[in-house]
């Protein structure tokens, strides 16, 4: 079992603009930085991801990506990030990766031990495992066995669509429900909600 773990970057000036209205551009940068390193610290420490690979357009991120013994894929902005991770998964295929888990950085509660229920959840051959965030609508992390088998359908409402065409097309849908990596950061609600919890592993 070959497992690869997919990280879309946004360029690190660009990341968290809706918290432009409680946080300076300097502090959003920080903070994406904190986000991004993080996330590669858990997947550093999950065993069983055999790589990792990083896809933005910004130079700086994917640098950082290789000091830390990742991958690298150069992202052309004008093709979206549905396609991007497509790109990124022809990539994962090309070296016989038998499932990828795509994360985005904005997750800053999970662990490696969230990582791996992922994985453990994933009893199938063919299906994904599917975490959604805390609204049901977005899609805050996806396993997909084998890789190929779904098409991305990050953006509105991406949990609702991920599992429809999953069904349409036969796979095993299985949704984990975990607190922590369905806590993202989008809004100053929801920063405001991060810095009041004790358990959280980054501060700003």
């Amino acid at each position: 079992m070959s497992t690869w773990a997919i990280v879309p970057v946004k360029p690190i000036y660009q990341g968290k603009s809706r918290l432009a209205v409680v946080l300076s551009q300097h502090e959003r940068v920080l903070l994406n930085q904190m986000l991004y390193m993080h996330l590669l610290q858990v997947l550093r420490e999950v065993h069983n991801i055999e790589e990792i690979l990083v896809v933005s357009r910004d130079t700086s991120i994917l640098a950082t990506a290789r000091q830390w013994g990742a991958r690298t894929l150069q992202e052309d902005g004008r093709i979206g990030l549905n396609m991007a991770l497509r790109r990124a998964t022809v990539m994962a295929q090309i070296y016989a990766a038998s499932e990828v888990l795509i994360l985005p950085v904005d997750l800053p509660l999970i662990t490696a031990e969230d990582v791996q229920a992922i994985f453990q959840t994933a009893r199938f051959e063919r299906g994904i495992v599917i975490v959604p965030d805390r609204h049901h609508y977005g899609t805050n992390a996806l396993l997909v066995r084998p890789p190929g088998v779904l098409d991305y359908q990050f953006g509105s409402n991406s949990y609702e669509a991920h599992c429809r065409q999953a069904r349409q097309k036969g796979l095993e849908v299985r949704t984990l429900e975990l607190p922590s990596v369905a806590f993202d950061l989008d809004w100053p609600e929801d920063l405001e909600h991060w810095r009041q919890l004790h358990s959280t592993p980054l501060t700003l």
